[in-house]
């Protein structure tokens, strides 16, 4: 018998589909933005997070834990490129 859909619940959908949006995403650019990869991954791990917070399955809330921190490393790596881009583009301008 399956759970009445709570908010929570509709909440982890969205998350599930962010995260497959991201994976297709990946699979389909040849050179895909790392913003909007790795924005999309963490905005999924983050609403999974909400979900299961509330219906908790502690490896699955381990695994979002995870899936978020490597979204916010490649988030922070992007930050990092582009900064480095905009250093050279502006010793190139001078």
């Amino acid at each position: 018998m399956m759970p009445p859909l709570d908010i929570y619940t509709l909440v982890g959908f969205v998350g599930m589909a962010c995260i497959i949006a991201a994976y297709a995403y990946v699979t389909v650019k040849n050179k895909p933005d790392p913003f909007i990869l790795h924005g999309t991954n963490l905005a999924g791990a983050v609403l999974l997070t909400v979900s299961l917070v509330v219906h908790t399955n502690l490896p699955s809330l381990v695994l979002e834990g995870f899936w978020a921190a490597i979204a916010i490393y490649g988030l922070a790596k992007a930050f990092r490129g582009r900064a480095a881009h905009d250093r050279s583009d502006a010793k190139d301008i001078s």
